[in-house]
């Protein structure tokens, strides 16, 4: 299972700051994380980037091994 790390909204909507997740890409990741949380989670982790291993997932097909770190980033701003 990967090893997931939430930060922010996602840690809050989600009531945990890591998980364990079964997943084989970026998009069942995502599906995973939401799936018991509605739509407010499906907001947050939307706008949340995911690095995966140290790597950003650009898109939906990107690999997760069952070895992986993932954390799942909220959006940052700054100046």
């Amino acid at each position: 299972m990967a090893r997931v790390r939430l930060f922010a909204g996602a840690a809050d909507i989600l009531g945990a700051s890591e998980l364990r997740l079964d997943a084989v890409t970026a998009g069942e990741l995502r599906a995973a994380l939401t799936a018991d949380h509605g739509i407010s989670a499906e907001r947050v982790i939307a706008r949340c980037s995911l690095l995966v291993d140290g790597v950003r997932a650009v898109d939906d097909g990107h690999p997760v091994r069952e070895d992986s770190l993932v954390d799942v980033l909220p959006p940052f701003a700054g100046g």
